[in-house]
């Protein structure tokens, strides 16, 4: 894929172009009358499945959404409450809101954001609520020069004021792990360490961790050990292949049959989202495929 294909651009363009989504999923998603009757995938049910929109950018949404149920995913991720009424048409969870953060890179460790930051997430928590969904994502934004101690000092300092706000609504703020060594450099949460020691000193079930198996894998490897041993302070796992963020096939390093058994093993109930860019010419097939592999 074209190195200007990021989640970024893609999560930007989603934003700016809801309506026209919307349009293209009435009427060109070729997707039949009896798609809500229609019966999804048997899965084992130890794993709950979900995927992130932003990677299937260039379907309507509608027809990821037909698609997810068919194929026996819960929900879909990385979505705002403009496209909420289209998942629960399909009967699927906002399984990691969005729409409170300012950018991947502008974020909590840095003070200058955080009036900013708090305004947008106070009005997000109690809509994420009303619809029934819990996880909300939250970013540190990029180093800029700061120190391990600064960053977390400032994130605590953003963060513990909307930490009860979250408790009333049974809302989860969900801090992503990022590589800062391929796609995201000068990301400050970029190691499974650095994000518990954050969730250590806010001390609430109310802040958890998106462990993005993907990017750890670059950033630190370990993949199985680290979730066995952090599993308390996770809420959320992303998956792609490494290296490339394709496909999750014999092309890439990951055994991902045993990390989701291991997965499995801590006793885990949230969900596991395929956060792959496709490059094959039938992307759900290849959603289908990773499903598949990952349904332990």
């Amino acid at each position: 894929m074209a190195a200007t294909w990021n989640r970024r651009a893609a999560l930007k363009g989603l934003l700016t172009s809801t309506a026209a989504v919307g349009t293209l999923g009435l009427a060109g998603a070729c997707v039949p009358d009896d798609k809500r009757t229609t019966m999804p995938t048997t899965l084992k049910g130890n794993i709950r499945h979900s995927v992130c929109r932003w990677c299937f950018a260039d379907l309507p949404l509608e027809q990821l959404c037909a698609a997810a149920r068919e194929m026996g995913l819960r929900g879909i991720d990385l979505v705002g409450p403009q496209d909420w009424p289209t998942l629960k048409k399909y009967g699927l969870d906002s399984s990691m809101c969005n729409g409170a953060e300012i950018n991947l890179t502008d974020g909590f460790n840095d003070p200058q954001f955080h009036a900013r930051l708090q305004k947008q997430y106070t009005e997000l928590i109690p809509q994420v609520a009303k619809a029934g969904y819990r996880n909300l994502i939250c970013f540190s934004g990029s180093r800029r020069g700061k120190t391990d101690e600064q960053g977390w000092a400032n994130c605590v300092a953003g963060l513990k004021p909307l930490l009860k706000l979250a408790e009333q609504h049974n809302v989860v703020l969900v801090m992503e792990l990022l590589n800062s060594k391929i796609d995201h450099p000068d990301y400050q949460c970029d190691r499974t360490a650095w994000g518990v020691e954050l969730a250590k000193r806010l001390g609430s079930e109310h802040f958890k961790l998106l462990y993005d198996i993907y990017h750890m894998q670059i950033n630190e490897g370990d993949v199985i050990r680290t979730l066995t041993e952090f599993h308390p302070y996770i809420a959320h796992y992303h998956t792609a292949g490494v290296p490339g963020r394709h496909e999750l096939n014999d092309a890439q390093e990951l055994n991902y049959p045993a990390i989701m058994r291991a997965i499995q093993a801590t006793g885990f109930k949230g969900y596991v989202a395929q956060e792959f860019i496709p490059t094959q010419p039938d992307k759900l097939a290849s959603l289908r495929q990773a499903v598949q592999l990952c349904d332990v």
